[in-house]
């Protein structure tokens, strides 16, 4: 079956189980960062180095998810003129290698309209959807419009969910439930390793769709750690951002880093 008759929650679940990998490796770049082309050539070197699935972010300028690292991305993307059509279109370049899964805010999916932003998404190729600041309570109509795409609607969970909240966020989870290893924002930290494991094995008692750990994972060594607690998935996300930020050839640094986090993983 090729993969344009997969549903985008089929496309995540094959990349999870052929990663090949003891963890799906999903790098997270910011779309239009530092400029929409340059973030195209980082997103093929990370599909280059080993990633089995992309997390594409949609420029906004209230990111409330996000640390400072990826805020400053989104505010030079936005300085870039970068638009939802060019994220879009880097989407498309990208899907035929492996899913994309979008992580956007609310805000950008109701002026757009949830429908039409969903189908929108799903013809560009992406395989899923993140919207950290969509709660619970108002997620049915976006899940509703994600599945008539064709689009998995990926929740978040964090350690501070509550048992019964957590049991219904797991319910609606599809394609992954991107679980946050700490309370807080993205960003970088130095020690992780003792909170994984009672993070992913509830998280996992929660949902039947793998279960992908972000929010901090800085290193390598932190990504294997993440494995040998029992993520299905490592997401990395600010540690990339800075690393193209601070390089002179962005894509070539990023390849190097992401084949390390790919290495550590297998």
């Amino acid at each position: 079956m090729s993969t344009q008759t997969l549903s985008g929650a089929e496309r995540i679940a094959a990349a999870f189980a052929g990663s090949g990998k003891r963890a799906a490796l999903m790098p997270y770049l910011m779309g239009g960062f530092p400029d929409p082309a340059t973030s195209r050539a980082i997103a093929e070197a990370y599909a280059d180095a080993g990633a089995d699935l992309i997390e594409l972010g949609v420029p906004f300028s209230d990111p409330i998810a996000d640390g400072p690292v990826i805020q400053a991305a989104a505010t030079r993307a936005l300085e870039a003129g970068t638009t939802v059509e060019d994220v879009l279109a880097i989407a498309a370049a990208l899907a035929p290698r492996l899913p994309v899964v979008l992580m956007t805010y609310a805000n950008l999916v109701l002026a757009r309209g949830v429908e039409r932003f969903a189908a929108d998404a799903a013809a560009a190729g992406a395989s899923g959807l993140i919207v950290p600041d969509l709660p619970l309570e108002e997620a049915p109509a976006v899940l509703a419009a994600c599945e008539a795409a064709g689009l998995a609607l990926v929740p978040l969970v964090a350690p501070t969910t509550t048992p019964e909240r957590l049991e219904r966020i797991g319910a609606r989870a599809r394609g992954f439930l991107y679980t946050v290893s700490v309370a807080g924002t993205t960003g970088e930290r130095a020690a992780l390793a003792e909170t994984f494991a009672g993070v992913v094995a509830r998280a996992k008692g929660a949902t039947a769709v793998p279960v992908a750990l972000g929010f901090g994972i800085a290193t390598p060594e932190q990504a294997a750690q993440a494995a040998d607690a029992g993520a299905d998935g490592v997401i990395v996300g600010s540690r990339l951002v800075r690393e193209a930020a601070e390089a002179d050839d962005p894509p070539a640094a990023v390849r190097a880093l992401v084949t390390a986090f790919a290495q550590a993983l297998r």
